[in-house]
Protein backbone atom coordinates (compact mmCIF):
# COMPACT_ATOMS: atom_id res chain seq x y z
CA UNK A 1 0.00 0.00 0.00
CA UNK A 2 1.23 3.50 -0.87
CA UNK A 3 2.42 5.54 2.13
CA UNK A 4 1.88 2.54 4.43
CA UNK A 5 4.83 3.15 6.76
CA UNK A 6 4.29 6.92 6.83
CA UNK A 7 0.58 6.47 7.48
CA UNK A 8 1.22 4.11 10.40
CA UNK A 9 3.73 6.49 12.01
CA UNK A 10 1.61 9.63 11.60
CA UNK A 11 -1.50 7.92 12.93
CA UNK A 12 0.54 6.83 15.97
CA UNK A 13 1.63 10.43 16.60
CA UNK A 14 -1.91 11.77 16.36
CA UNK A 15 -3.34 9.05 18.55
CA UNK A 16 -1.17 10.45 21.37
CA UNK A 17 -2.37 13.99 20.67
CA UNK A 18 -6.03 12.99 20.66
CA UNK A 19 -5.55 11.33 24.05
CA UNK A 20 -4.65 14.65 25.67
CA UNK A 21 -7.36 17.07 26.76
CA UNK A 22 -4.97 20.01 26.77
CA UNK A 23 -1.96 20.57 24.50
CA UNK A 24 1.13 22.52 25.47
CA UNK A 25 3.89 23.91 23.27
CA UNK A 26 6.08 21.02 24.48
CA UNK A 27 3.44 18.53 23.26
CA UNK A 28 3.43 20.19 19.83
CA UNK A 29 7.25 20.19 19.68
CA UNK A 30 7.41 16.49 20.50
CA UNK A 31 4.73 15.64 17.92
CA UNK A 32 6.48 17.70 15.24
CA UNK A 33 9.80 15.94 15.92
CA UNK A 34 8.08 12.60 15.33
CA UNK A 35 6.33 13.91 12.20
CA UNK A 36 9.66 15.21 10.87
CA UNK A 37 11.34 11.83 11.46
CA UNK A 38 8.44 9.97 9.84
CA UNK A 39 8.60 12.16 6.72
CA UNK A 40 12.39 11.81 6.41
CA UNK A 41 12.10 8.01 6.77
CA UNK A 42 9.48 8.13 4.00
CA UNK A 43 12.19 9.63 1.75
CA UNK A 44 10.60 13.08 1.52
CA UNK A 45 12.96 15.85 0.38
CA UNK A 46 14.73 17.40 3.40
CA UNK A 47 13.86 21.03 2.55
CA UNK A 48 10.24 20.04 1.93
CA UNK A 49 10.12 18.36 5.36
CA UNK A 50 11.68 21.37 7.08
CA UNK A 51 9.19 23.83 5.52
CA UNK A 52 6.23 21.52 6.13
CA UNK A 53 6.97 20.98 9.84
CA UNK A 54 7.60 24.71 10.36
CA UNK A 55 4.24 25.61 8.76
CA UNK A 56 2.32 23.02 10.80
CA UNK A 57 4.02 24.05 14.04
CA UNK A 58 3.33 27.76 13.51
CA UNK A 59 -0.39 27.16 12.88
CA UNK A 60 -0.69 24.59 15.70
CA UNK A 61 0.69 27.04 18.29
CA UNK A 62 -2.09 29.55 17.62
CA UNK A 63 -4.38 30.31 20.57
CA UNK A 64 -7.46 29.14 18.64
CA UNK A 65 -5.90 25.64 18.54
CA UNK A 66 -4.36 25.34 21.99
CA UNK A 67 -7.44 26.77 23.73
CA UNK A 68 -10.01 24.80 21.72
CA UNK A 69 -12.03 21.95 23.19
CA UNK A 70 -10.40 19.45 20.79
CA UNK A 71 -6.83 20.67 20.22
CA UNK A 72 -5.62 17.25 19.00
CA UNK A 73 -8.25 17.20 16.25
CA UNK A 74 -7.35 20.78 15.30
CA UNK A 75 -3.69 19.82 14.81
CA UNK A 76 -4.68 16.83 12.67
CA UNK A 77 -6.82 19.14 10.49
CA UNK A 78 -3.84 21.48 10.07
CA UNK A 79 -1.61 18.54 9.04
CA UNK A 80 -4.29 17.33 6.62
CA UNK A 81 -4.56 20.79 5.03
CA UNK A 82 -0.77 21.16 4.78
CA UNK A 83 -0.35 17.68 3.27
CA UNK A 84 -3.01 18.52 0.70
CA UNK A 85 -1.25 21.79 -0.14
CA UNK A 86 2.12 20.01 -0.30
CA UNK A 87 0.83 17.64 -3.00
CA UNK A 88 -0.75 20.36 -5.10
CA UNK A 89 -3.94 21.42 -3.35
CA UNK A 90 -6.45 20.07 -5.85
CA UNK A 91 -6.66 17.66 -8.77
CA UNK A 92 -4.83 19.06 -11.81
CA UNK A 93 -6.69 18.11 -14.97
CA UNK A 94 -5.34 17.64 -18.48
CA UNK A 95 -5.77 20.63 -20.77
CA UNK A 96 -7.09 20.10 -24.27
CA UNK A 97 -6.73 22.19 -27.41
CA UNK A 98 -9.68 24.54 -27.98
CA UNK A 99 -9.63 23.68 -31.67
CA UNK A 100 -10.41 20.05 -30.93
CA UNK A 101 -7.13 18.19 -31.61
CA UNK A 102 -4.74 17.67 -28.70
CA UNK A 103 -1.14 16.37 -28.65
CA UNK A 104 0.24 14.83 -25.44
CA UNK A 105 4.02 14.28 -25.40
CA UNK A 106 5.07 11.50 -23.01
CA UNK A 107 8.67 11.68 -21.75
CA UNK A 108 10.76 9.93 -19.12
CA UNK A 109 13.76 7.76 -18.33
CA UNK A 110 13.98 4.07 -19.20
CA UNK A 111 12.28 1.66 -16.83
CA UNK A 112 9.57 3.99 -15.56
CA UNK A 113 6.78 2.20 -17.45
CA UNK A 114 6.31 4.99 -20.00
CA UNK A 115 5.10 2.85 -22.91
CA UNK A 116 2.58 0.96 -20.77
CA UNK A 117 1.45 4.27 -19.27
CA UNK A 118 0.76 5.58 -22.78
CA UNK A 119 -1.70 2.69 -23.18
CA UNK A 120 -3.22 3.30 -19.74
CA UNK A 121 -3.71 6.97 -20.56
CA UNK A 122 -5.29 6.11 -23.92
CA UNK A 123 -7.65 3.72 -22.13
CA UNK A 124 -8.56 6.42 -19.57
CA UNK A 125 -9.24 8.98 -22.32
CA UNK A 126 -11.43 6.51 -24.21
CA UNK A 127 -13.54 5.94 -21.09
CA UNK A 128 -13.94 9.71 -20.81
CA UNK A 129 -15.26 10.27 -24.31
CA UNK A 130 -12.05 10.99 -26.23
CA UNK A 131 -10.84 9.28 -29.40
CA UNK A 132 -7.07 8.75 -28.93
CA UNK A 133 -4.31 7.49 -31.20
CA UNK A 134 -0.87 6.35 -30.06
CA UNK A 135 2.36 7.24 -31.85
CA UNK A 136 5.60 5.21 -31.59
CA UNK A 137 8.63 7.55 -31.53
CA UNK A 138 11.04 5.34 -29.56
CA UNK A 139 13.25 4.20 -32.44
CA UNK A 140 16.14 2.96 -30.29
CA UNK A 141 14.95 0.48 -27.66
CA UNK A 142 14.60 -3.04 -29.11
CA UNK A 143 10.94 -4.01 -29.58
CA UNK A 144 9.68 -0.64 -28.24
CA UNK A 145 7.43 -0.20 -31.26
CA UNK A 146 6.18 -3.79 -30.94
CA UNK A 147 5.42 -3.21 -27.26
CA UNK A 148 3.35 -0.10 -28.00
CA UNK A 149 1.44 -1.99 -30.70
CA UNK A 150 0.62 -4.77 -28.20
CA UNK A 151 -0.53 -2.19 -25.66
CA UNK A 152 -2.59 -0.42 -28.32
CA UNK A 153 -4.37 -3.64 -29.31
CA UNK A 154 -5.09 -4.39 -25.66
CA UNK A 155 -7.01 -1.12 -25.23
CA UNK A 156 -8.33 -1.08 -28.81
CA UNK A 157 -6.49 2.13 -29.77
CA UNK A 158 -4.63 2.50 -33.12
CA UNK A 159 -0.85 2.93 -33.13
CA UNK A 160 0.94 5.04 -35.75
CA UNK A 161 4.38 3.72 -36.74
CA UNK A 162 7.06 4.47 -39.35
CA UNK A 163 9.59 1.69 -38.85
CA UNK A 164 11.92 2.84 -41.63
CA UNK A 165 12.18 6.43 -40.37
CA UNK A 166 15.02 7.46 -38.03
CA UNK A 167 13.73 10.95 -37.21
CA UNK A 168 11.23 10.89 -34.33
CA UNK A 169 10.02 14.45 -35.02
CA UNK A 170 8.97 13.44 -38.56
CA UNK A 171 7.15 10.38 -37.20
CA UNK A 172 5.25 12.56 -34.71
CA UNK A 173 4.42 15.14 -37.39
CA UNK A 174 3.12 12.44 -39.76
CA UNK A 175 1.09 10.92 -36.91
CA UNK A 176 -0.58 14.28 -36.29
CA UNK A 177 -1.69 14.54 -39.91
CA UNK A 178 -2.90 10.93 -39.96
CA UNK A 179 -4.80 11.28 -36.68
CA UNK A 180 -6.58 14.48 -37.74
CA UNK A 181 -7.39 13.02 -41.15
CA UNK A 182 -9.01 9.95 -39.58
CA UNK A 183 -10.99 11.89 -36.97
CA UNK A 184 -8.99 11.17 -33.81
CA UNK A 185 -8.91 14.03 -31.31
CA UNK A 186 -5.95 13.11 -29.04
CA UNK A 187 -2.48 11.99 -30.12
CA UNK A 188 -0.31 10.39 -27.42
CA UNK A 189 3.36 10.41 -28.46
CA UNK A 190 5.60 7.77 -26.85
CA UNK A 191 9.23 8.94 -26.93
CA UNK A 192 12.59 7.31 -26.27
CA UNK A 193 14.10 7.20 -22.80
CA UNK A 194 17.62 6.88 -21.43
CA UNK A 195 19.09 5.42 -18.28
CA UNK A 196 19.82 9.00 -17.28
CA UNK A 197 19.23 12.51 -18.63
CA UNK A 198 21.73 13.32 -21.38
CA UNK A 199 22.23 15.98 -24.04
CA UNK A 200 21.22 13.77 -26.97
CA UNK A 201 17.92 12.81 -25.35
CA UNK A 202 17.03 16.40 -24.51
CA UNK A 203 17.91 17.69 -27.98
CA UNK A 204 15.67 15.03 -29.52
CA UNK A 205 12.76 15.87 -27.22
CA UNK A 206 13.18 19.62 -27.81
CA UNK A 207 13.08 18.98 -31.57
CA UNK A 208 9.87 16.92 -31.25
CA UNK A 209 8.39 19.65 -29.05
CA UNK A 210 9.16 22.37 -31.63
CA UNK A 211 7.75 20.23 -34.45
CA UNK A 212 4.41 19.09 -32.99
CA UNK A 213 3.88 21.86 -30.35
CA UNK A 214 2.25 19.56 -27.76
CA UNK A 215 -0.50 20.94 -25.57
CA UNK A 216 0.93 19.07 -22.60
CA UNK A 217 4.27 17.41 -21.87
CA UNK A 218 3.79 14.66 -19.28
CA UNK A 219 6.76 13.16 -17.47
CA UNK A 220 6.44 9.53 -16.36
CA UNK A 221 8.38 8.72 -13.18
CA UNK A 222 8.68 5.61 -11.01
CA UNK A 223 7.50 6.27 -7.43
CA UNK A 224 9.73 3.48 -6.11
CA UNK A 225 12.88 5.39 -7.07
CA UNK A 226 12.08 8.02 -4.41
CA UNK A 227 14.09 11.23 -4.65
CA UNK A 228 15.67 10.07 -7.93
CA UNK A 229 12.18 10.50 -9.44
CA UNK A 230 12.01 14.04 -8.02
CA UNK A 231 15.46 14.88 -9.40
CA UNK A 232 14.46 13.50 -12.81
CA UNK A 233 11.35 15.68 -12.77
CA UNK A 234 13.43 18.77 -12.01
CA UNK A 235 15.94 17.86 -14.73
CA UNK A 236 13.28 17.37 -17.41
CA UNK A 237 11.42 20.52 -16.37
CA UNK A 238 14.59 22.65 -16.46
CA UNK A 239 15.50 21.48 -19.97
CA UNK A 240 12.14 20.77 -21.59
CA UNK A 241 9.43 22.45 -19.53
CA UNK A 242 6.96 19.78 -18.41
CA UNK A 243 3.29 20.40 -17.59
CA UNK A 244 2.69 17.55 -15.18
CA UNK A 245 3.83 14.21 -13.81
CA UNK A 246 2.42 10.71 -14.06
CA UNK A 247 3.72 8.66 -11.14
CA UNK A 248 3.81 4.90 -11.76
CA UNK A 249 4.05 2.04 -9.24
CA UNK A 250 2.67 4.16 -6.39
CA UNK A 251 0.89 1.08 -5.05
CA UNK A 252 4.28 -0.64 -4.62
CA UNK A 253 5.93 2.25 -2.74
CA UNK A 254 5.25 1.99 1.00
CA UNK A 255 7.17 5.22 1.68
CA UNK A 256 5.69 7.70 -0.80
CA UNK A 257 8.42 10.35 -0.54
CA UNK A 258 8.41 11.18 -4.25
CA UNK A 259 4.68 11.93 -4.30
CA UNK A 260 5.07 14.26 -1.32
CA UNK A 261 8.09 16.09 -2.78
CA UNK A 262 7.64 16.50 -6.52
CA UNK A 263 5.16 19.42 -6.56
CA UNK A 264 7.09 21.42 -3.98
CA UNK A 265 10.48 20.86 -5.67
CA UNK A 266 9.43 21.31 -9.33
CA UNK A 267 6.27 23.39 -9.08
CA UNK A 268 4.59 20.90 -11.44
CA UNK A 269 1.60 18.80 -10.34
CA UNK A 270 1.12 15.05 -10.31
CA UNK A 271 -1.77 14.52 -12.73
CA UNK A 272 -2.13 10.74 -12.67
CA UNK A 273 -0.94 7.82 -10.56
CA UNK A 274 -0.36 4.22 -11.62
CA UNK A 275 -1.76 1.81 -9.03
CA UNK A 276 -1.25 -1.58 -10.66
CA UNK A 277 -0.08 -3.42 -13.77
CA UNK A 278 -3.44 -3.68 -15.56
CA UNK A 279 -4.22 -1.20 -18.31
CA UNK A 280 -7.12 0.28 -16.34
CA UNK A 281 -4.92 0.92 -13.28
CA UNK A 282 -4.42 4.65 -13.87
CA UNK A 283 -6.22 7.25 -11.74
CA UNK A 284 -6.34 11.04 -11.62
CA UNK A 285 -4.34 12.23 -8.60
CA UNK A 286 -6.40 13.98 -5.91
CA UNK A 287 -4.11 15.53 -3.24
CA UNK A 288 -6.94 16.06 -0.74
CA UNK A 289 -8.05 12.41 -1.00
CA UNK A 290 -4.49 11.12 -0.67
CA UNK A 291 -3.84 13.28 2.39
CA UNK A 292 -7.02 11.91 3.96
CA UNK A 293 -5.91 8.32 3.33
CA UNK A 294 -2.43 8.95 4.76
CA UNK A 295 -4.00 10.19 7.98
CA UNK A 296 -6.38 7.20 8.22
CA UNK A 297 -9.49 9.23 7.36
CA UNK A 298 -10.38 7.11 4.34
CA UNK A 299 -11.33 8.22 0.84
CA UNK A 300 -15.04 7.69 0.30
CA UNK A 301 -15.18 9.75 -2.92
CA UNK A 302 -12.71 7.42 -4.68
CA UNK A 303 -14.56 4.39 -3.30
CA UNK A 304 -17.87 5.67 -4.67
CA UNK A 305 -16.29 6.44 -8.06
CA UNK A 306 -14.83 2.93 -8.25
CA UNK A 307 -18.19 1.41 -7.32
CA UNK A 308 -19.95 3.47 -10.00
CA UNK A 309 -17.47 2.37 -12.66
CA UNK A 310 -18.30 -1.29 -11.97
CA UNK A 311 -21.95 -0.78 -11.02
CA UNK A 312 -24.90 -2.32 -12.83
CA UNK A 313 -28.17 -0.87 -11.48
CA UNK A 314 -30.38 -3.68 -12.73
CA UNK A 315 -28.06 -6.31 -11.22
CA UNK A 316 -28.02 -4.43 -7.89
CA UNK A 317 -31.83 -4.39 -7.77
CA UNK A 318 -31.91 -8.10 -8.58
CA UNK A 319 -29.42 -8.90 -5.78
CA UNK A 320 -31.43 -6.75 -3.36
CA UNK A 321 -34.60 -8.62 -4.28
CA UNK A 322 -32.87 -12.00 -3.86
CA UNK A 323 -31.51 -11.06 -0.44
CA UNK A 324 -34.96 -10.03 0.76
CA UNK A 325 -36.41 -13.35 -0.42
CA UNK A 326 -33.43 -15.31 0.92
CA UNK A 327 -32.53 -16.39 -2.63
CA UNK A 328 -28.93 -15.09 -2.72
CA UNK A 329 -26.99 -18.03 -4.21
CA UNK A 330 -23.34 -19.00 -4.47
CA UNK A 331 -23.41 -17.94 -8.12
CA UNK A 332 -24.53 -14.47 -7.01
CA UNK A 333 -21.74 -14.47 -4.41
CA UNK A 334 -19.16 -15.35 -7.08
CA UNK A 335 -20.40 -12.47 -9.24
CA UNK A 336 -20.14 -10.02 -6.33
CA UNK A 337 -16.59 -11.18 -5.58
CA UNK A 338 -15.76 -10.52 -9.23
CA UNK A 339 -17.03 -6.94 -8.83
CA UNK A 340 -14.84 -6.45 -5.73
CA UNK A 341 -11.84 -7.81 -7.65
CA UNK A 342 -12.47 -5.23 -10.40
CA UNK A 343 -12.44 -2.49 -7.75
CA UNK A 344 -8.95 -3.54 -6.65
CA UNK A 345 -9.67 -6.13 -3.97
CA UNK A 346 -10.96 -5.93 -0.42
CA UNK A 347 -7.70 -4.49 0.97
CA UNK A 348 -7.87 -1.47 -1.35
CA UNK A 349 -11.53 -0.95 -0.53
CA UNK A 350 -10.83 -1.04 3.22
CA UNK A 351 -8.01 1.44 2.68
CA UNK A 352 -10.62 3.94 1.41
CA UNK A 353 -13.15 3.42 4.23
CA UNK A 354 -12.75 5.87 7.15
CA UNK A 355 -11.82 4.10 10.37
CA UNK A 356 -11.28 0.69 8.76
CA UNK A 357 -8.60 -1.12 10.78
CA UNK A 358 -6.48 -2.46 7.94
CA UNK A 359 -3.40 -2.67 10.18
CA UNK A 360 -5.06 -5.24 12.44
CA UNK A 361 -5.86 -7.32 9.36
CA UNK A 362 -2.38 -7.32 7.80
CA UNK A 363 -1.89 -11.04 8.33
CA UNK A 364 -5.22 -11.86 6.70
CA UNK A 365 -5.29 -12.56 2.99
CA UNK A 366 -7.57 -9.67 2.01
CA UNK A 367 -6.93 -9.29 -1.68
CA UNK A 368 -9.03 -11.36 -4.04
CA UNK A 369 -6.17 -12.16 -6.35
CA UNK A 370 -6.60 -13.81 -9.74
CA UNK A 371 -5.51 -17.12 -8.21
CA UNK A 372 -7.92 -16.98 -5.27
CA UNK A 373 -10.82 -15.93 -7.48
CA UNK A 374 -10.06 -18.80 -9.89
CA UNK A 375 -10.08 -21.25 -6.97
CA UNK A 376 -13.45 -19.96 -5.76
CA UNK A 377 -14.83 -20.21 -9.28
CA UNK A 378 -13.54 -23.80 -9.65
CA UNK A 379 -15.21 -24.83 -6.38
CA UNK A 380 -18.58 -23.24 -7.19
CA UNK A 381 -18.64 -24.57 -10.75
CA UNK A 382 -17.94 -28.09 -9.40
CA UNK A 383 -21.26 -27.97 -7.54
CA UNK A 384 -24.63 -28.97 -8.94
CA UNK A 385 -27.19 -26.23 -9.65
CA UNK A 386 -29.16 -27.34 -6.60
CA UNK A 387 -26.05 -27.05 -4.37
CA UNK A 388 -25.23 -23.57 -5.65
CA UNK A 389 -28.80 -22.49 -4.95
CA UNK A 390 -28.96 -24.10 -1.50
CA UNK A 391 -25.54 -24.55 0.20
CA UNK A 392 -27.24 -26.27 3.17
CA UNK A 393 -27.25 -29.40 0.96
CA UNK A 394 -23.45 -29.56 1.19
CA UNK A 395 -22.90 -32.46 3.57
CA UNK A 396 -19.54 -34.19 4.05
CA UNK A 397 -19.84 -36.56 1.07
CA UNK A 398 -20.89 -33.74 -1.29
CA UNK A 399 -17.99 -31.56 -0.14
CA UNK A 400 -15.61 -34.46 -0.76
CA UNK A 401 -16.94 -34.82 -4.31
CA UNK A 402 -16.60 -31.07 -4.95
CA UNK A 403 -13.04 -31.11 -3.60
CA UNK A 404 -12.11 -33.86 -6.05
CA UNK A 405 -13.81 -32.04 -8.94
CA UNK A 406 -12.25 -28.64 -8.24
CA UNK A 407 -8.80 -29.83 -7.17
CA UNK A 408 -9.10 -27.90 -3.89
CA UNK A 409 -8.90 -29.21 -0.30
CA UNK A 410 -12.12 -29.57 1.71
CA UNK A 411 -10.86 -26.87 4.11
CA UNK A 412 -10.96 -24.33 1.27
CA UNK A 413 -14.54 -25.31 0.47
CA UNK A 414 -15.48 -24.82 4.12
CA UNK A 415 -13.81 -21.38 4.10
CA UNK A 416 -15.68 -20.40 0.94
CA UNK A 417 -19.05 -21.35 2.43
CA UNK A 418 -18.29 -19.33 5.58
CA UNK A 419 -17.32 -16.30 3.51
CA UNK A 420 -20.54 -16.66 1.51
CA UNK A 421 -22.63 -16.79 4.69
CA UNK A 422 -20.83 -13.77 6.19
CA UNK A 423 -21.23 -11.77 2.97
CA UNK A 424 -24.93 -12.61 2.76
CA UNK A 425 -25.52 -11.44 6.34
CA UNK A 426 -23.60 -8.20 5.80
CA UNK A 427 -25.35 -7.38 2.52
CA UNK A 428 -28.73 -8.15 4.05
CA UNK A 429 -28.00 -5.60 6.78
CA UNK A 430 -27.52 -2.93 4.13
CA UNK A 431 -30.72 -3.81 2.28
CA UNK A 432 -32.70 -3.77 5.54
CA UNK A 433 -31.17 -0.50 6.73
CA UNK A 434 -33.84 2.01 7.89
CA UNK A 435 -34.47 5.20 5.97
CA UNK A 436 -35.13 6.09 2.35
CA UNK A 437 -31.40 5.98 1.41
CA UNK A 438 -31.01 2.23 1.93
CA UNK A 439 -30.85 1.39 -1.80
CA UNK A 440 -28.20 4.03 -2.34
CA UNK A 441 -26.21 2.60 0.59
CA UNK A 442 -26.44 -0.91 -0.76
CA UNK A 443 -25.41 0.02 -4.29
CA UNK A 444 -22.64 2.40 -3.23
CA UNK A 445 -20.97 -0.33 -1.19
Amino acid sequence: MAFESLSDKLQGVFKKLRGKGVLTEADIDEAMREVKLALLEADVNFKVVKDFVAAVKEKSLGSDVLQSLTPGQQVIKIVNDELTSLMGGANSKLTYSPRGFTVLLMVGLQGTGKTTTCGKLANYLKKNGKKPMLCACDIYRPAAIDQLEVVGRSVDVPVFTMRDCNKPELIAESAMKEAELKGYNVLIVDTAGRLQIDEALMEELVTIKKTVKPHEILLVVDAMTGQDAVNAAKGFDDRLGIDGVIMTKLDGDARGGAALSVKQVTGKPIKFIGIGEKLDALEPFHPERMASRILGMGDMLSLIEKAQENFDEEKAEEIERKLKKNEFTLEDFLEQMGQIKKMGGIAKILDMIPGANTKAMKDVNLDDSQKEFAQMEAIILSMTKAERKDPSLLNASRRKRIAAGSGQPISRINTLIKRYEDARKMMKQFTNAPGHHKKKMFRGL
